[in-house]
């Protein structure tokens, strides 16, 4: 059975992470994305695959070069999956903040138990 890939995986490494942002800038070639690491070109082209697969890069045969160009869209399924928790402890820091002044406005009046 074969696993399918997901973005979280995609941008879970560094060096994945770093290919993004340089396509993010400009569609470049394999050789070309390769030259911006001190890695392997196959380990390059491993995480191009990942990134390929995940849909965060379409690559374009363009003559006889392939370029890389970031998809960048799918990385709203990220944005979304960060926006529910960002939610979840802004409304228990909200609380938070409300239970603190009425504590304070209960010290200021003396209702305050210890």
């Amino acid at each position: 059975m074969e696993t399918r890939r997901d973005v979280f995986q995609a941008i879970a490494d560094p060096t994945r992470r770093a290919i993004l942002g340089l396509l993010a800038i400009q569609s470049l070639t394999l050789n070309a994305v390769a030259e911006n690491f001190n890695i392997s070109r196959p380990a390059v082209s491993k995480h191009v695959k990942v990134l390929t697969e995940c849909g965060l890069i379409e690559i374009n045969q363009q003559g006889r070069e392939r370029y890389c160009e970031a998809k960048l869209d799918k990385l709203n399924e990220v944005s979304e999956w960060v926006e529910q928790y960002r939610r979840f402890w802004e409304s228990k820091l909200d609380a938070l903040e409300e239970y603190l002044a009425k504590i304070q406005k209960d010290k200021k009046n003396g209702t305050h138990k210890k």
